[in-house]
């Protein structure tokens, strides 16, 4: 595929010639030109026709993988990534959000149980610590990638949530289902590094750079019925705020 690019490098540029390609596939990949699920040409290729080594070529194509433009899989090659999930910033769930930019969202449910609240999580949700609060663990994927895992503490009896409706529903939409009027929601947004357990259900590197959100939602009572710690690849997922001068 990356035989149809016109791939002009400079040899008197003192930018190294790995960046050069890096870049100028980057500026194909965002132009459309190649676009998600392309494979390029293998490295033996793409360094024969550019007359540049190997571990050039190699090392393009690493700094693209680390950017999260490209992703090598076995037995199949390198290939560009799914496009990155931009969200707007309201009070909706994650869910809604991919369904309606067509990223085919998927959920794996990795807990749905009676815990004991913790003295943070029960400021928040308005409980005695140590009262039972429902948790919620999820593994979220877009266009079959793995996104987000999203984590959620809820008042006992808000609502009736099964495995089987959180695979295929979003929190918001059983939630409204369910009669909770949400109205206003508090929410922190930043950024760290992913653990060994992050890393490995969202097939990330240990220390790869992760977005994370807090958000606590209330309904038009002012009781807090929902409070969330999500996190998120940076590689796939970025937030969009307007701003309006006021």
């Amino acid at each position: 595929m990356t035989s149809k690019l016109a791939i002009d490098l400079d040899r008197s540029s003192p930018v190294p010639l790995y960046f050069q390609v890096a870049e100028q596939i980057a500026e194909a990949i965002r132009r459309g030109d190649l676009p998600p699920g392309s494979r390029l040409d293998n490295e033996i290729l793409l360094a024969d026709r550019l007359g540049l080594s190997r571990p050039t070529i190699r090392q393009a194509i690493q700094y693209l993988v680390d950017k999260g433009l490209l992703v090598r899989k076995r037995g199949v090659g390198t290939q560009v990534v799914h496009g990155q999930v931009k969200r707007s910033v309201e009070l909706t769930s994650l869910y809604d959000d991919l369904r309606r930019a067509g990223q085919e969202p998927a959920t794996q449910v990795l807990a749905l149980e009676p815990r004991t609240a913790e003295e943070d999580v029960a400021a928040v949700l308005g409980v005695e610590p140590g009262a039972d609060i429902l948790y919620l663990e999820r593994l979220r994927f877009a266009a079959s990638e793995p996104l987000a895992v999203l984590h959620n503490w809820l008042p006992l009896g808000l609502a009736q949530l099964t495995r089987a409706d959180l695979q295929t529903r979003g929190l918001y939409e059983l939630l409204r289902a369910a009669g909770v009027r949400m109205r206003v929601a508090n929410q922190r947004i930043g950024a760290r590094a992913a653990s060994q357990a992050e890393a490995r259900l969202l097939a990330e590197r240990r220390g790869a750079p992760l977005l994370t959100m807090v958000r606590t939602t209330y309904d038009d009572q002012g009781r807090a019925v929902e409070h969330g710690s999500h996190v998120y690849r940076a590689s796939h997922y970025s937030l969009e705020v307007t701003l309006i001068e006021r």
